[in-house]
């Protein structure tokens, strides 16, 4: 598995997290070390992340959102805006920039046709 397939296959635990309410989980629970392979590191720090500092991170999204706070997003975006912040925060070896591409590619997926503006728009204003 490469970064960008690790970075979709968190993308859909976050996802699954959320829907679940599974926050404080063991993150364990949520990563497949057999699948992820040499990403399994890097699945790990975010998905940690996520679980342990859901607060923080929502606190980030909310100050820069402007009027649609984390409860108002679609959960599809959410869970990729959640997962580039937790790259932003925690990985050292992910540029700002390319978590934002990252996540703009993402949505293009997995959201609705305006869902790569808008998470563009948050995640350029998170500071990472």
């Amino acid at each position: 598995m490469n970064r960008r397939e690790a970075r979709e296959y968190v993308m859909s635990q976050a996802f699954k997290i959320d829907a679940m309410d599974s926050f404080g989980e063991d993150p364990a629970k949520f990563l497949d070390k057999d699948e992820l392979g040499k990403q399994y590191g890097y699945a790990k720090d975010i998905i940690s992340k996520l679980l342990t500092d859901i607060d923080d991170i929502d606190a980030a999204i909310n100050a820069v959102s402007d009027g649609w706070n984390t409860h108002r997003m679609a959960k599809t975006d959410l869970a990729i805006i959640r997962v580039a912040c937790c790259e932003m925060m925690v990985r050292e070896d992910v540029p700002k920039a390319v978590a934002i591409n990252e996540a703009v590619e993402l949505s293009k997926k997995y959201g609705s046709e305006h869902s790569s503006a808008f998470i563009n728009a948050v995640l350029g204003k998170i500071d990472g």
